[in-house]
């Protein structure tokens, strides 16, 4: 832990950059898994991408639950 005390503030320009590539479909996704388990990122961008990570699989998952349950709605009216 005592590198993450010494890890440098990002800038607001380093934000601006993350937000930026963040906009870019695809790279977004690829960039989150480098900076998440990547050893040498800055540890406050790490846990960024880690979190967008989390937030990403629990919006899948609820997006998959709603996708099967309207599936088997229109199949099951779709029947009588």
């Amino acid at each position: 832990m005592p590198e993450q005390e010494n890890a440098p503030v990002l800038s607001v320009k380093d934000w601006m950059i993350t937000i930026l590539l963040m906009a870019i479909p695809i790279v977004n996704i690829v960039l989150l898994f480098v900076w998440a388990f990547s050893k040498n990122e800055n540890p406050s961008k790490s846990n960024y991408a880690k979190a967008s990570l989390i937030w990403a699989a629990i919006g899948l998952v609820l997006y998959l639950i709603f996708v099967v349950i309207l599936f088997g709605t229109v199949m099951s009216s779709l029947n009588t």
